[in-house]
Order: C-alpha cells, then structure tokens, then sequence
C-alpha cells in the first residue's frame, strides 16, 4: 500500500494541476500572458519573485547551516554532481543526439542540467528517510547560492549558437533579483525570523503560485510565437523519456558514488537526494532572465517541468525505502549491542 502513497500524491497534488491549466490557459489565451501583454506578467513574476528569495532568505536557518559545516566529502560530491557531472552528461548526448532533436529542447535539457539543487523538497526528503539533514540543509543552500552564478555561466557557454546571452547583465540581474533579497532575508531575519516563522508553511504556496504565472508567461509566448505549432507530440515524448533516462542515471550513479566514498546510511541519503535534485522554483525565474522573451521560453522550460514531477514521486519512493532500511540497521545495532 506504501508504494501508492506517491502515485495518490501524484493525482491530488494541486501543483501539478495548477500547471497543467497554465499551459491550457496559455494555449488558449496567449495574448493576456505574453511578454508586454494585457496582464503584464513580467512586471508581476519580477515583484513576485523578489518577495520569494527574501521570504527564504528569512526563513533560512545558519544554525542547521553551522551544523553541517565539516562533511567536506559530502558537500564537494553534492555539487560536482549538480554543476559538472550533469553539464557533462548533457554533453554526452548532445554528441551522439544533439543534431536529431530541436535545438530549443536540446537547450532546455542543458538548462535542466545547469540548475541548482532544490531546497524544501531535498530537506524534506532527507528528513522523512532519515538522513543527515543538517548537510542536506547545508548542500541545498549553497547550491542555490552557486546557481545565481554557475548556472547562467554553464548556459552562456552553449549559448552561442542559440542567440547567445550577457553573461555580466545576467549576473547582475540575478543579483538584484534573486541574492539581493536572500541577503536581505538573512539580515532581517534576528528581528523577523519569528514572525515570519508562523506563516512559513504559506510561503511554500506563494512560491508555486509565482511558478505557476511563470509557467502561464513562458507557454503564453512559446504559443504567440508558433513554436509549439512548429512541434509535434513528439517532441513531448521526447521530453518525458529523456527527463526520465536522465533522473535515473543520476540516482544509480549517486548511489554508487557515495557507497563508493564510504559514506554511512545518512550521509548517502543526503547525497543522493540533494546531488539528484533540481529546482524549478529557481529555475523558472532564472530563465524568465536568462533567456528573456525568447518565443522558445516554454520548450526550454520543458525538460525541468517534466524532471521537477518525477524526483518528487521516485525519490518519495525512495525515502520510504531508505527510511525501512534505516530502522532496519538501528534493530540490527541495537541487537549486537
């Protein structure tokens, strides 16, 4: 019965409907969202975005953060994963692939690979399977902060030939957009901390809202600029297949890796949870920066789309596993003790 648990979450999860119904309402009204429309979304998603990374920044524990300072090994296998290993991944199969795919998908599984790790769901996982939170807390906070910078980095350098970025006007619009209010969070949090503690659990709500008018924007002018009538349901196969062979790789080889380092029972839950993980949350406004009002914005948003749903029901599945194995090794100690 356990096994159903992430399948019904799956189908109750507003989230995911939430999103299917931008894209609908995108498809069917595409002026309203697009960039300089009736709803002046870009102007909405900027404000809103801001509040996001300043309501994280204030909810951000340093506390957990210290705590999880020493595990060197961990924290340098979490973000080589997450800033190296998959960029090299995506490089592999633009070789062999790359040419027989459309180059806006081929760009938005790179940017899928260049993304940070996630913060609420890669700490939550990690808790719920009975790992060293404190390190999961640590590695997914710096991932995002690493992102802000490597990620546009990482984009530029395969960005040439698909229009190309600026790199220096995307760092500082980032900046002031994404770590601005983080810091500002972080600074404010001795005064506010507590008070914002209380509606912590509605912060997670406006972050997928924020997501879901991001999502509406970048379908709205992937819709008025005839790129999804250039693409067949292929292309969503495609997709779906791809998000799917590259989570499972990266879980199978982050599994290795840890074991492989001799990492304990907890420690590999963290690693393989955050090294696995990657975040729309920072995904979706970063590429409303990267790639501005480019009519390609929702295929390239695609692949992270299709991946963010899938780590969520795998690994959920995986946490229960984990979780029944680590009660198993605590019965198992206590008997030889």
């Amino acid at each position: 019965m356990s096994a159903l648990k992430p399948l019904k979450r799956l189908v109750t999860d507003w989230f995911l409907g939430g999103m299917l119904l931008a894209v609908a309402l995108a498809w069917l009204f595409p002026d309203i969202g697009r960039h300089g429309g009736a709803l002046h979304a870009e102007s909405l998603i900027n404000a809103g975005v801001f509040l996001v990374f300043f309501l994280h920044g204030i909810n951000l524990s340093t506390e957990q953060i210290r705590k999880g300072l020493s595990n060197w090994r961990l924290h340098i296998m979490v973000q080589v994963f997450t800033f190296a290993l998959f960029p090299l991944a995506w490089l592999a199969v633009d070789r062999l692939f790359g040419t027989h795919l459309p180059p806006a998908l081929m760009l938005g599984f790179f940017y899928l690979c260049a993304l940070p790790s996630t913060i609420s769901s890669s700490v939550a996982l990690t808790g719920s399977a009975g790992g060293n939170v404190p390190a999961a807390i640590l590695n997914a906070s710096l991932s995002s902060l690493l992102g802000v910078f490597l990620t546009p980095w990482l984009i530029s350098l395969v960005a040439d030939a698909n229009g190309g970025i600026d790199l220096g006007e995307t760092l500082i619009d980032l900046s002031l957009l994404l770590l601005l209010p983080l810091v500002l969070g972080q600074a404010l949090r001795p005064l506010w901390g507590r008070f914002f503690a209380r509606y912590k659990r509605y912060t997670a709500v406006f972050d997928k809202l924020v997501i879901l008018l991001l999502v509406f924007a970048s379908f709205s002018d992937s819709v008025a600029g005839g790129i999804w009538q250039q693409q067949g349901p292929a292309t969503l196969v495609i997709a779906f297949v791809g998000s799917a062979l590259l989570l499972a790789a990266m879980l199978w080889a982050t599994t290795r890796s840890a074991r492989a380092l001799g990492f304990n029972h907890e420690d590999e839950i963290a690693a393989v949870f955050c090294a696995t993980k990657k975040s729309l949350a920072a995904g979706a406004p970063m590429a409303a920066i990267i790639f501005g009002a480019n009519p390609a914005l929702g295929l390239i948003l695609l692949p992270i789309m299709l991946y963010h749903q899938m780590q969520l029901i795998v690994c959920s599945v995986m946490a229960e596993r984990y979780a029944s194995r680590g009660h198993a090794l605590a019965r198992a100690q206590a008997s030889a003790a």
